[in-house]
């Protein structure tokens, strides 16, 4: 079994030290924050025509998405394998976030193209509308970190959690600074930047997410296993003369 965690990238599943229904109700609790703040941040983003937001409503939609994926995936890989599903239901959740990540990848797409015609054609924005969202947005991305902080040091997952949430604080700080800009200066160009950096650092991130989910449905093998130095080492058990055709895949992450 390969064990390396980078599905998800947001990983925030894996309380393995937690009995799963009180990792569930964590897991829910973290979806409803995040789910309340993506609506905050759409309806503050279209009432203030700012895009900076609703590109970082985004961000934390994918975060929220990921946890959905993550609280049904547990759910349905816990059942058992049946001869029809002979391997099991642990693929659950290595389908799902590859649609996760397409998705985010065509919502990406779509606000670097605003934001580039926005600069051809800037459109007024309501600075203080920004501010406040975002900054209310920050305190939940700083909230969710240190909680997710203090569970880091024990799961490799819950540590791509936080660190997720950390750029998602800094998302926020940079749309505060875009909101700043055209309270002080006017500077409605500030606002199409900051979309543009945010969506470039999401499709940054799938890049680097969903090489392993395309990997395990593929049923390459696992990175750190060499199929040479294994079929060697099985050449070595006593009783064994050769192996042919060796093949490693792993069944989930």
């Amino acid at each position: 079994m390969a064990h390396q965690h980078s599905h998800s990238g947001h990983g925030h599943h894996s309380h393995n030290h937690i009995d799963p229904s009180a990792g569930d109700a964590r897991v829910a609790w973290a979806i409803a924050v995040n789910m309340f703040l993506t609506l905050a941040q759409i309806i503050g983003g279209v009432l203030s025509g700012s895009l900076a937001l609703i590109a970082d409503a985004l961000h934390n939609l994918s975060d929220a998405i990921a946890l959905v994926i993550a609280f049904f995936a547990r759910k349905i890989a816990r059942r058992p394998a049946d001869p029809r599903m002979s391997f099991g239901y642990g693929r659950a959740e290595v389908v799902a976030a590859l649609v996760n990540y397409t998705t985010l990848v065509v919502l990406s797409v779509y606000l670097m193209y605003e934001g580039v015609m926005r600069f051809f054609e800037p459109e007024p924005v309501n600075g203080w509308i920004v501010v406040w969202i975002a900054a209310i947005a920050l305190i939940v991305d700083v909230i969710t970190a240190v909680l997710t902080y203090t569970m880091a040091k024990e799961s490799m997952n819950i540590r791509a959690a936080f660190l997720h949430n950390v750029a998602d604080a800094l998302g926020s700080v940079a749309v505060i600074i875009a909101g700043t800009a055209v309270i002080l200066f006017n500077w409605t160009w500030v606002d199409p930047a900051v979309t543009i950096m945010i969506s470039v650092y999401i499709l940054w991130h799938v890049k680097s997410e969903i090489g392993e989910t395309v990997r395990v449905l593929m049923l390459g093998a696992p990175p750190e296993l060499e199929p040479e130095q294994v079929a060697t080492s099985i050449e070595e058990t006593d009783g064994v003369s050769e192996v042919h055709h060796v093949h490693l895949w792993s069944m989930q992450e």
